[in-house]
């Protein structure tokens, strides 16, 4: 089996590429230019390629829509005038909600709010406005926080502070997200090109528990072999101070809080019943990997 990979010098593009050592793995470089016609020749497209989602809000518009949407319809239009059997195009659960009441399913309505979710949305909704040929599979995948070895991403907040031994004064914000081990996003897109029986459509992809961030400190402390205090001062006082950050510019302001403490719950079922195998490792375990790994870096 050929497989062709987009954005493969990425964080997920590298693991999933050394993942796959076993077939065919071939890299294309490609980015949006207008009129653009792609030949592909080979047996599966995994469509990592994109813009991620800018924490420095330096990026434009129009990078999002031409990366993440219009490249995406070239790609796709190219795999459905080739010979190849699948194509999996990585979008993400913010093509659905930026905050989440309950648990997200792959049946909510989409709403997203921001560029990155909106143009990662317009390009699920070209690929499922498509007829797909006899003998071709197209799988959306929305992962929600991916993380693993040497990618620190959102985590890398968390990590300095208890790694300089300061304390954890959030202790009061009883919240619960979802995360996504390398290592599960790997073997769920090796399970798919392996069996051709599961069907063509969009799957939330995730770990199966959620943690708090309570919980995540606990278990980076326990990482760096380092006691961590966990202060639970009144949630009022910290919203007041919050509030002050935004005029003081403090470390802290409702922005950094809101994505401290918000619960972002997302469900695995589809998936998991689709495949029929359990992930190989859990939550707790994969976060403990990365956070050993932030100690080697």
């Amino acid at each position: 089996m050929k497989i062709v990979i987009t954005g493969v010098t990425g964080f997920v593009g590298t693991n999933l590429k050394n993942y796959l050592s076993s077939y065919e793995v071939e890299p294309l470089s490609i980015r949006y230019k207008p009129n653009q016609k792609i030949e592909l020749k080979t047996d599966v497209v995994i469509h990592l390629a994109g813009k991620a989602h800018d924490l420095k809000k330096v990026s434009q518009p129009k990078d999002y829509y031409e990366a993440n949407f219009e490249l995406t319809k070239q790609l796709f239009d190219a795999f459905l005038n080739s010979e190849a059997s699948v194509f999996i195009f990585m979008s993400t659960v913010k093509a659905v909600a930026d905050t989440v009441e309950g648990v997200l399913t792959e049946e909510a309505y989409p709403n997203p709010k921001t560029h990155y979710g909106i143009a990662k949305r317009q390009a699920e909704e070209y690929i499922l406005s498509k007829e797909l040929p006899i003998g071709k599979r197209v799988y959306i995948l929305r992962p929600c926080m991916i993380h693993g070895p040497g990618n620190k991403g959102n985590l890398n907040l968390l990590y300095q502070l208890v790694s300089k031994g300061f304390p954890w004064p959030l202790g009061s914000f009883e919240n619960k997200r979802s995360f996504l081990s390398i290592e599960n996003l790997c073997f769920v897109i090796r399970e798919l090109l392996k069996q051709s029986a599961i069907h063509s459509g969009v799957y939330n992809v995730a770990d199966d528990n959620f943690l708090s961030t309570n919980e995540l400190i606990l278990i980076l402390s326990e990482s760096l072999g380092k006691k961590v205090t966990i202060f639970k001062i009144p949630v009022k006082v910290i919203v007041a101070i919050a509030s002050l950050g935004n005029v003081l510019k403090i470390p802290l302001n409702k922005e950094k809080l809101q994505k401290l403490t918000e619960s972002y719950r997302v469900s695995n079922n589809k998936i998991i019943n689709a495949i029929g195998k359990p992930l190989p490792i859990n939550a707790k375990e994969g976060l403990k990997i990365t956070f050993d790994s932030f100690r080697k870096i």
